[in-house]
């Protein structure tokens, strides 16, 4: 493997923390390391807004930069993560500090499926926000705003997100989309994949692909079964592999990871 120029910040998405002994991503990041790849974790809380987050995220840069004496870092960003380093990056103005930034199932453009759920009325939506603020709290987040989360997934809230965070000319952004083959292919996603699939088709269990273009887009990425790649898949959570099948298509995730870090690799970063 080529040898990548910069260390990894690995920054999680919404619901989940980064722990030492329940790590968001899996088996990827031991995999990483045994290539060769400096692995550092964002931090930031499950369910805090975007901007929140963002500025735990620019504090952990500087940090990462200081220990390791980097001039730059990779990010990789699952989910809403890509939103909350995307905004660190505008709104700290940190694009000479971050060589590139690889999204995966990203909601940039937001989502249709959410546009109709905050169709709700809105005292019910505050209601499962503070609901969901209480069980986050619990778990260790500072400052939870799952209400403003929500809102943020909204095709609307993502438009002016993306006018008032530009991208940094300094930073080379690029996404990945991955896609179920059916609704039924998860267990743990099938209601809500069977939602958006009624709503706005193929999907991840959470996500359509024009919901998480951004930047150099890669293509919709899918296993090489009939099941597909889910929203969990993405991160491993089965810690598993997804096929012993060989063929077009991933078969286990820290290998697509490891092909995505070489990729970064051979472009000098």
């Amino acid at each position: 493997m080529a040898e990548l120029r910069y260390p990894i910040l690995m920054v999680h998405g919404m619901g989940f923390r980064d722990h030492k002994y329940l790590n968001y991503w899996g088996r990827i990041p031991a995999k990483l390391e045994e290539s060769g790849c400096r692995i550092f974790y964002g931090n930031q809380d499950s369910n805090a807004a975007i901007e929140t987050n963002a500025k735990v995220l620019a504090d952990r840069i500087k940090d990462i930069l200081e220990e390791t004496g980097a001039p730059k870092l990779n990010v990789i960003a699952h989910s809403k993560g890509g939103l909350d380093i995307r905004c660190a990056i505008s709104k700290y103005g940190l694009g000479d500090k971050i060589a590139s930034v690889t999204t995966m199932s990203t909601p940039h453009h937001g989502s249709v499926t959410v546009d109709k759920l905050l169709k709700l009325p809105d005292f019910l939506v505050r209601f499962a926000g503070k609901c969901t603020d209480i069980v986050f709290k619990i778990l260790g987040d500072k400052n939870p705003d799952s209400y403003s989360v929500f809102k943020s997934f909204s095709t609307k809230e993502a438009e002016k997100f993306n006018e008032k965070y530009p991208d940094s000319k300094e930073t080379y952004y690029r996404s990945y989309a991955f896609a179920m083959k059916s609704p039924f292919a998860d267990m743990f996603l099938w209601f809500t994949s069977l939602v958006v699939w009624l709503v706005e088709g193929e999907n991840d269990g959470l996500l359509a692909p024009r919901a998480v273009k951004w930047g150099d887009f890669k293509g919709v990425v899918y296993s090489n079964t009939g099941r597909g790649i889910s929203h969990c898949d993405e991160v491993d959570m089965r810690r598993c592999r997804l096929s012993r099948k060989q063929g077009d298509g991933v078969s286990d995730i820290p290998e697509f990871y490891k092909k995505v870090v070489l990729e970064l690799a051979d472009s000098g970063f």
